[in-house]
């Protein structure tokens, strides 16, 4: 039997989040960006940066003072989403915006579609340490009027086509079985990726408000079953130049007010 995280939730951690380090300010407003390929798009498409190591990841900050906003990744699973997050926060982020990928799992979904997360179904190990799940379906939402300032970025942009969706966050990539599939899909799931639910989570215990926007890249949907990856399809690349410019956008304006 694992130990009951609920019932120690109101105890303080005995190690901070940035343990003895001197916390460097990263500015009031973040920006989370799951993929490599998408790091490089924002090193090379928005101006100039000062890069320093953030744990596995960079953290990129702009040179000029005063400092408003902060770009780190890439990352991948819960656990270490979830750590760079805790750093942020205690680094001064006050509202985060999340840039990821995910995998649809609804036939109507293709590679390049948008997906504006609201609820995050929790399928990982992360998110128990920061709420109760004793739920029948655990799931976490994003923040309610971040994700609305986040669609309403995409309808400025002319990106009207986009989801607002429930997705499945999981921690083994490798175990999307079709009975997962479909078990998830029926309680209304309609994309797969692996650290909103536990992103949402954490940002939820420590009262900082957090959106996700996701590129559909692949798809575990298809009538007979089979894994149709759309990583090299032109649309897929198109649409994640456009999120980026949309989250860089939104990030930049969060960090004067939120």
């Amino acid at each position: 039997m694992s130990y009951p995280t609920w019932s120690d939730l109101n105890s303080p951690s005995i190690v901070p989040p940035l343990g003895q380090r001197q916390a460097k300010s990263v500015g009031p407003a973040a920006l989370m960006v799951s993929a490599d390929p998408d790091m490089g798009l924002i090193r090379q498409g928005f101006g100039k940066w000062q890069s320093r190591a953030f744990f596995n990841s960079s953290l990129l900050v702009k040179p000029e003072a005063p400092l408003g906003m902060s770009v780190t990744g890439p990352y991948i699973g819960a656990p270490y989403g979830v750590m760079l997050l805790e750093s942020l926060i205690a680094k001064g982020a006050r509202a985060v915006i999340v840039l990821g990928w995910c995998g649809g799992l609804s036939p109507d979904f293709f590679p390049g579609d948008l997906v504006v997360v609201e609820n995050a179904l929790v399928d990982e190990g992360t998110s128990r340490h920061y709420m109760d799940l004793s739920g029948p379906l655990p799931a976490v939402k994003a923040d309610a009027r971040l994700t609305a300032t986040l669609a309403a970025a995409l309808g400025a942009a002319g990106l009207e086509s986009y989801t607002h969706a429930t997705i499945w966050s999981t921690d083994a990539i490798y175990r999307e079985t079709p009975e997962k599939v479909s078990w998830y899909k029926d309680n209304g799931a309609c994309a797969v990726e692996m650290e909103c639910s536990a992103l949402f989570a954490a940002a939820a215990f420590r009262k900082v408000p957090i959106a996700a926007l996701l590129v559909v890249s692949d798809s575990l949907g298809r009538a007979d079953g089979a894994w149709d990856p759309g990583f090299n399809k032109k649309r897929f690349k198109v649409m994640r130049k456009q999120a980026c410019g949309v989250a860089m956008a939104l990030t930049g304006k969060l960090a004067h007010g939120f």
